[in-house]
């Protein structure tokens, strides 16, 4: 049918075999599960917290099994699956998602590891306008931008320009008109634009990038020895630094460097570092040892963002982070890894 071929213009298709409302729960969570982690990012997206989107796609698949009978093959059931997603991601944001605080900040922002989001390139297209909507779109700074809209703009900015549906779709989706959902989408565009950095298309490449590979090294080897004035010949005159879910906020060399200074690091030591990558950044886990004989315990990890051959900007995550990034759970007190 026409609906099934629209909504499938980034993703897979699904074709053959029967309907959900025809099979047995195992059946029915086999064709479900296949579509687990394509759901987990866009509820991600939705949502900024990797847990609430863990939590949100559990729920969906509950919804689904109770609604099964309801799938008129009207679209495919990875579009069903999408609209129970998004509804379900709305349900809680109207439930319990705090305001931005101010400055920018979103508190509850958790990182999504690579070798996860591999599972989806893996089974998705690999077309280059594909590849690259799929990265633009799960970096930090779009997903905290994307936290800035209300929950409506939002779900009609990641349906539309994320995952391709055509505006009648997220109109049925939403129970609006077409007029209204292309409204919202200009205003969550521009809302975007105020927000993503201003030379967002000169971003460097992933972590396999030479130029990349470089600056992270240096920069890591400079964290490991506390090294601030190394540190600050590598940001950017206004790189913006932030914790989550620590509050604050900040922006400029200067006042970095201060925090960097005033927060005691210069005086660091016991640091080991491993490399990561979370959002298609790079990133870098340290590991802290305070005893001599003792191991290298998790400390914090490093996102990077990197414009021009400069770090523009730094969100560090707490160590609590790393089981969910693959990370190892110490380094042992001699010797790599």
């Amino acid at each position: 049918m026409g609906t099934d071929m629209r909504m499938t213009d980034r993703g897979g298709h699904d074709r053959g075999g029967p309907g959900p409302g025809e099979v047995d729960e195992p059946s029915f969570t086999g064709l479900a599960e296949r579509h687990r982690r394509e759901l987990h990012v866009h509820c991600y997206r939705m949502l900024g917290s990797f847990e609430d989107a863990e939590d949100t796609v559990q729920e969906t698949f509950l919804r689904a099994w109770r609604r099964r009978e309801s799938f008129a093959g009207r679209s495919t059931f990875r579009a069903w699956l999408y609209r129970i997603a998004t509804n379900a991601c709305l349900d809680l944001l109207a439930k319990c998602r705090p305001e931005p605080a101010t400055g920018g900040e979103v508190r509850w922002l958790q990182p999504y590891p690579d070798r996860l989001l591999d599972e989806l390139a893996a089974g998705g297209a690999d077309e280059p306008e594909t590849v690259a909507v799929a990265r633009e779109t799960i970096e930090l700074a779009y997903v905290v931008a994307v936290q800035h809209l209300a929950p409506r703009p939002r779900a009609v900015l990641i349906l539309r320009d994320v995952l391709g549906w055509p505006a009648k779709d997220v109109a049925d989706l939403l129970g609006d008109s077409v007029n209204s959902v292309n409204s919202a989408l200009q205003r969550a565009r521009a809302g975007m634009r105020e927000r993503l950095p201003a030379e967002r298309q000169d971003w460097t490449g992933g972590p396999d990038d030479a130029e990349t590979r470089d600056l992270v090294r240096r920069y890591t080897e400079a964290s490991v020895a506390a090294d601030i004035d190394r540190l600050a010949a590598m940001v950017r005159h206004d790189v913006r630094t932030s914790m989550p879910p620590t509050p604050g906020l900040y922006a400029g060399r200067d006042t970095v460097v201060r925090y960097w200074a005033d927060s005691g690091f210069a005086g660091m030591t016991g640091l080991r570092a491993v490399p990561a990558a979370v959002n298609r950044q790079p990133a870098v886990a340290y590991y802290h040892r305070t005893e001599q004989a003792g191991p290298y315990l998790p400390l914090t990890l490093d996102v990077l963002r990197i414009t021009g051959g400069a770090i523009t900007e730094i969100t560090t995550f707490h160590s609590d982070r790393f089981a969910r990034l693959g990370l190892p759970e110490h380094l042992p007190a001699n010797g790599i890894g």
